[in-house]
C-alpha cells in the first residue's frame, strides 16, 4: 500500500490558521510548523504579523482586530464578548457594527466615542471566567474563549439569536476549535447546561 502522501511545512501552517483566527508561534511549532516556514510563508503574503510574536491570514479583516485592540486599549477591565468574541473566533461571518464588551455587574460603563461599542453586564462567574489574552498592535486584549463564548450566547437569546449560537456551536466542532467535552463543560459551568445539551448531542451524534 501506498503512503498517505504528508503535508507539507507551509500545508500545516495555512490548515492551523484556518482553524485558528491568531497564531503565536509557539502554537504553530506546537502543530509541526518551523520559523523558517514561518518566514517563507508571510514573506509570500498569505499571513501577516499584526503583533510581537503574533500572526494572522492576510484575509482576515484587520479592520476588525484594530476595533478590539483600540477599545481594550480604552477600556483596558473590559472583555470581548458575544458577537465580537464570535466573530474573532471565526464562528460566524456576521462582523458586528459595534465592539461588544463585558463588565462586571457595579463596574463603570465606559465611555467611549469611537470605535462604537455594545456593553453588557456580566455577574460572576460569566465576567471573570473563560478569558484568554491576545496581544494585537502592542495592546493586551482580553476575549472570551470559543466554548465561552457559545455558552455566553446561548445564555443571553436577547442579545443572540438563538439560530446563530447553534450555528456557531456547529462550526466550532466542525472546525475543532474546541472538542465537545470543553464545550458540555462550559454549558455547565456557566448555566446553560439544560440549553446547549440537546444541541450539542445532536451534534455529537453517530446515529
Amino acid at each position: 500500500m501506498s503512503k498517505a502522501p504528508t503535508q507539507t511545512q507551509r500545508e500545516k501552517l495555512l490548515a492551523y490558521m484556518a482553524r485558528h483566527p491568531l497564531a503565536r508561534p509557539r502554537d504553530l511549532r506546537e502543530a509541526g510548523v518551523t520559523g523558517t516556514a514561518i518566514k517563507r510563508v508571510m514573506a509570500d503574503g498569505d499571513i501577516i504579523r499584526i503583533g510581537r510574536g503574533l500572526y494572522q491570514l492576510s484575509e482576515t479583516d484587520i479592520e476588525f482586530n484594530a476595533s478590539l485592540a483600540e477599545v481594550s486599549k480604552q477600556a483596558p477591565k473590559a472583555i470581548i464578548c458575544l458577537m465580537s468574541a464570535l466573530a474573532f473566533h471565526g464562528l460566524t461571518d456576521q462582523l458586528p457594527r459595534k465592539v461588544w464588551i463585558a463588565i462586571g455587574a457595579k463596574d463603570w460603563k465606559p465611555k467611549i466615542s469611537y470605535p462604537r461599542t455594545r456593553t453588557v453586564r456580566f455577574r460572576e462567574p460569566y465576567f471573570s471566567k473563560g478569558v484568554e489574552r491576545f496581544e494585537i498592535g502592542n495592546v493586551d486584549v482580553k476575549i472570551y474563549s470559543v466554548a465561552k463564548s457559545i455558552a455566553d450566547a446561548f445564555r443571553n437569546p436577547k442579545l443572540v439569536d438563538r439560530s446563530v449560537a447553534i450555528e456557531c456551536l456547529k462550526t466550532a466542532l466542525e472546525t475543532r476549535k474546541a472538542s465537545p467535552a470543553s464545550l458540555a463543560n462550559a454549558a455547565e459551568n456557566y448555566g446553560t447546561g439544560k440549553l446547549m445539551r440537546p444541541y450539542l448531542e445532536a451534534l455529537t451524534s453517530n446515529g
